[in-house]
């Protein structure tokens, strides 16, 4: 990066910070000009570079360290989702641990704020004699359905307003810490506008009267935090307070921005290796039409010329194209039936998944291509 484009990443962007309403914010991520992450376009469509004008970075608050998206100028109709099995899974696990930290006495109210992407934890409470209402609940879900919300501290304030006295909030999101750590720049897409630490979770919760006072950590998408907040004033438990201490170091700007060297580094990686794969004569696919996988593809330069297609369980995707490209997204059975050399699966908390539904596909699976470099 040069000097000049360096000093542009750190220009403080004219509006305030989606949680505290301050700010400064700091550029931390910019990816450019992108298709828009769930607007798949029909198959004989043809793409073209309008398709990707759709600005997509992260700034992050130097005040409350809320990380956010810049700015969404999309609109998008997005085709719901399968549910995988690794994200039902960890919903039970969910429940079972809260429910054993004494959180589930059982026969009061729940109330659900759901994600757009599907799934609901309902069931599992309905099952532990919870009566569902929209009035203020003895328990109220939110799984990954706030960080979709523009207006971070309404949002926080409606749910605040939907915990009845005594009753609890469960809020669970994909860990800003796994995010850096583990350099997943394409967390970052349309749609989602908060990535939360523990302290700017923590301030949100302030601002509309909740305390946090424990959480549970989870593996998936390499790293998820479920909190536990009540009614101020409350106390927090030790679990509080060693996220925190492991998550200092998103607190700071500078080690955030290290995804602009990810994304960089992935993206040139997978170009790469697809460039080394179509000269050898393998047939490459991949698995997952997700939302995370536009980007990568976007600046990888793929085509359907070296990604022969995308496979995905939900029908909604099928038969349809991945954004910015001519690739097609087809059915699993279409792709066991063609026969791949390789397959590039986009979300890695599939592999237990795909690998027993098909067994064909044993060998086949790559989840890091820099690791086939």
């Amino acid at each position: 990066m040069t000097g000049a484009e360096e000093q542009a990443a750190w220009t403080e962007p004219a509006r305030g910070c989606r949680g505290c309403g301050h700010g400064p914010l700091l550029r931390v991520l910019d990816l450019g000009k992108m298709p828009a992450a769930d607007d798949f376009p029909s198959l004989d469509s043809i793409s073209g570079g309008d398709e990707a004008t759709h600005p997509l970075a992260m700034d992050q608050c130097a005040g409350c360290g809320l990380a956010q998206l810049a700015e969404d100028d999309t609109v998008t109709a997005e085709p719901r989702g399968v549910e995988p099995r690794a994200l039902r899974d960890q919903a039970a696990d969910a429940v079972s641990r809260v429910a054993a930290g004494g959180w589930l006495p059982g026969g009061g109210t729940v109330r659900e704020f759901g994600s757009p992407h599907g799934g609901s934890w309902l069931p599992l409470l309905t099952d532990r004699g919870y009566s569902i209402t929209q009035d203020p609940a003895d328990v109220v879900v939110d799984c990954f359905g706030i960080m979709h919300e523009p207006d971070q501290r309404a949002a926080f304030a409606r749910r605040a307003a939907a915990t009845a006295p005594g009753g609890v909030l469960l809020v669970q999101f994909h860990s800003l810490r796994a995010i850096v750590e583990q350099g997943q720049w394409n967390a970052l897409r349309h749609g989602h506008f908060a990535y939360y630490s523990m302290d700017s979770l923590r301030a949100l919760l302030r601002s509309v009267g909740l305390a946090a006072v424990t959480a549970w950590e989870f593996e998936l998408y390499g790293g998820t935090v479920l909190v536990a907040a009540v009614h101020a004033p409350a106390d927090a438990d030790p679990a509080i307070a060693r996220i925190r201490v492991a998550e200092a170091a998103v607190a700071d700007p500078a080690v955030v921005r290290g995804l602009q060297s990810a994304a960089d580094h992935q993206a040139h990686a997978l170009r790469a290796w697809l460039d080394a794969e179509n000269a050898s004569g393998r047939i490459v696919y991949a698995y997952g039409a997700a939302s995370r996988a536009v980007a990568l593809l976007h600046l990888a330069g793929a085509r359907r010329g070296l990604l022969a297609g995308v496979a995905d369980a939900s029908p909604g995707k099928q038969g349809r194209r991945m954004p910015g490209t001519d690739i097609p997204i087809i059915s699993p059975a279409e792709l066991v039936a063609a026969q791949p050399d390789r397959v590039l699966l986009t979300l890695p908390d599939l592999l237990p998944e795909v690998s027993s539904r098909w067994p064909e596909l044993d060998g086949k699976w790559v989840i890091d291509v820099r690791e086939s470099l």
